[in-house]
């Protein structure tokens, strides 16, 4: 967790710095939600996120040296500076995205577990999403099929309040997310997200049940970030400066497990050792990202079509090349 929230802070800076381009989500007091879930998982299990998620790659085990070099952009990144803040990948880690269309993982997620069903495994598919996804079609479309086929997915809910700049309760009829899950006969349960040990025994329990059981079920994680939606929003248009405040003050997932961990004898000096590490760790990222040479531009198609063709397509964007509509219009002309 500590290392999550210092990550996030140094990513903060460094869009800020423009080492890092397009859009940043950051999860800040969210630390516990995401760790709580992640550490419940298998070594077996994949994981789907939503686009704030930079924490759930590290706490899958993804290299914090990549992840920052994805971020900026780098050849060494964990998707080798294609994917960005909003498109991490790791499949060694089986960690399949960070996905940028809002609830696009769902259908994907959907159809690993079926995948994984087919071939006769035992795992699970943790597919986590935002409050805001619940209200698209793939939401629906996604869980129906989840019930129906018995796939073994935990749908995962980070509610923290708002969708963008709206709250849950303005945009939904049911605010109560959980309750959905009845709609297609699966369990569907809530857990205070600020509670690492909370959030980890219920999704523990779920994802043995999925595992075991081929039951898909709703877990909606009750959490909060402390920053806007994005780093290009400040978050005060739509919530009072107070109500950021009462959540620092008093439901700082961080704090809340260091008083945890006091009252169970931890001493200060292996506390401010955990916070060293931490930041040491975060401190090499960034070197490590800023040595990583950027990819190729003559690699840009690579990965991504199929078609013999792409090579001669794409040369039209390379670095000095002309744009190509005369070139194009003169096929045309001779085609015709």
């Amino acid at each position: 967790m500590t290392v999550i929230r210092l990550f996030e802070q140094e990513s903060e800076r460094q869009y800020k710095r423009a080492r890092i381009g397009g859009y940043c989500h950051l999860a800040i007091g969210q630390e516990a939600a995401t760790v709580g879930v992640v550490a419940a998982m298998g070594p077996e299990d994949l994981l789907l996120s939503s686009y704030r998620s930079h924490g759930f790659a590290l706490a899958k085990g993804v290299p914090a040296t990549t992840v920052m070099a994805e971020l900026f952009g780098r050849q060494d990144g964990c998707a080798a500076g294609r994917g960005g803040s909003m498109h991490l990948l790791d499949p060694e880690h089986n960690y399949f995205g960070g996905w940028g269309i809002v609830a696009g993982q769902l259908p994907i997620a959907a159809g690993m577990a079926l995948a994984a069903v087919k071939q006769g495994k035992e795992l699970a598919v943790v597919c986590e999403l935002g409050d805001g996804a619940v209200n698209m079609g793939a939401w629906h479309e996604s869980l129906n099929l989840a019930a129906v086929w018995r796939l073994p997915v935990l749908f995962t809910v980070f509610n923290n309040g708002y969708g963008m700049g709206t709250r849950v309760d303005q945009s939904n009829a049911e605010p109560e997310i959980f309750k959905r899950a009845a709609a297609f006969r699966m369990p569907g349960e809530r857990v205070d997200g600020q509670d690492v040990e909370a959030t980890h025994q219920a999704a523990a329990a779920l994802l043995e049940r999925a595992r075991k059981e081929r039951q898909p079920a709703v877990l909606e994680v009750m959490t909060y970030r402390l920053r806007g939606h994005s780093v290009a929003d400040a978050g005060t248009a739509y919530r009072t400066k107070e109500e950021v405040a009462e959540w620092a003050e008093k439901r700082d997932p961080i704090a809340l497990v260091t008083e945890r961990l006091i009252a169970a004898g931890a001493t200060a000096e292996e506390l401010d050792a955990i916070q060293r590490d931490a930041q040491r760790e975060v401190d090499e990222a960034v070197a490590f990202a800023e040595a990583s040479p950027m990819p190729d531009p003559s690699t840009l198609a690579d990965f991504v079509y199929g078609d013999p063709e792409t090579g001669r397509q794409f040369s039209r964007m390379a670095p000095g090349s002309p744009a190509g509509e005369a070139a194009v219009l003169a096929q045309l002309e001779q085609a015709a």
